[in-house]
């Protein structure tokens, strides 16, 4: 029988998590003969080319294809690569650091064939990220992604959709809002995304070196981008507005500051006591429901009075970049 099902691994040098993703691939409940598998290195990589040579010497008769590109350029276009290269008419997506339930692909070919002669069409599944009841900061934003409507760790599309829509926008050079791009493309082109509960995949949040929220503001460089192309949908899925107290933050300081130049200590005081308001509400927020260890509460409150200024940065870095009006 030929390939049903395309299966697309972003990576990069990453080989002990993209072995875990291959084994619960193995295990899936549907014949090797109907799936095959594209990894693709965004850029060389010999370390997990090794390993997936020796994983098809254990693994007898799994289709499993390794690729890399010839620089970095980001997963869009490792995924792009992939899809491009694949045989089946239904491409599903997931990630290195993931591990698909064994009805994952049955639940989408399942999905699929139900839908007869549509050829423009996308699904999402469900993705489940164990974490502890009292999660660290880092952890419980990973775990949104549980609750997030598409992302490409567990999705599926038709060839034809993503031609249609010409695959995912290598604008995106990191593994931010590209997801997204691509699904407000397929909404753009009025191309239904179904949602299959029965596609599960598991994705466990990685260890996270201390004051990593600090290098994620960077990502708000590429919120610009999105919201330059697609305005009307970041508003009304991702954000209606800008986040108005890192601004009042700013100001505040910034004002405080003029005061105690102008050597006018009462105003000064008056503002920074305002100023202290804010930032212990947001304090509060980020450790609200989260890990109780001393470490994680300095964690918080050091990186709590860094954010608002490098995410606002970031921002403003996005929309000169991308030359668009952003906040």
């Amino acid at each position: 029988m030929s390939v049903c099902i395309s299966v697309v691994i972003p990576t990069y040098r990453r080989p002990h998590l993209l072995k875990k993703c291959l084994i619960a691939l193995a295990k899936q409940n549907f014949p090797f003969s109907q799936f095959e598998i594209l990894v693709v290195s965004d850029g060389p990589d010999e370390p997990t080319m090794n390993m997936i040579n020796q994983f098809k010497e254990l693994v007898e008769g799994l289709d499993l294809h390794f690729f890399f590109t010839p620089e970095k350029k980001g997963p869009a276009a490792a995924r792009n690569f992939g899809w491009k290269k694949a045989k089946g008419e239904l491409i599903a997506f997931t990630d290195d650091d993931c591990m698909p339930s064994a009805d994952w692909l049955a639940g989408y070919l399942e999905a699929y064939s139900s839908q007869l002669n549509e050829q423009l069409v996308a699904f999402t599944g469900n993705v489940v990220v164990p974490v502890p009841d009292l999660p660290t900061d880092y952890e419980k934003n990973v775990a949104n992604l549980e609750t997030a409507d598409f992302i490409t760790a567990n999705c599926a599309c038709s060839r034809a959709s993503l031609e249609e829509i010409k695959g995912f926008d290598e604008e995106f050079p990191i593994a931010w809002r590209e997801d997204s791009a691509l699904e407000f493309a397929l909404m753009e082109h009025g191309i239904p995304i179904l949602r299959i509960d029965t596609a599960e995949v598991v994705h466990p949040v990685r260890e996270a070196p201390w004051g990593i929220s600090l290098k994620e503001q960077k990502k708000s460089m590429f919120n610009a981008l999105l919201f330059k192309k697609f305005p009307d949908l970041y508003k009304s899925k991702i954000s209606a507005e800008p986040v108005w107290s890192y601004y009042a933050i700013i100001l505040l300081s910034l004002i405080s500051v003029i005061f105690l130049i102008a050597k006018q200590p009462l105003p000064a005081l008056i503002t920074f006591i305002i100023w202290f308001y804010f930032v212990v509400n947001f304090i509060h927020k980020r450790l609200k429901h989260t890990n109780l260890s001393v470490s994680h509460r300095m964690e918080m409150i050091l990186t709590s009075l860094l954010i608002p200024y490098l995410s606002v940065y970031w921002t403003l870095r996005g929309a000169i970049r991308y030359k668009v009006f952003f906040l």
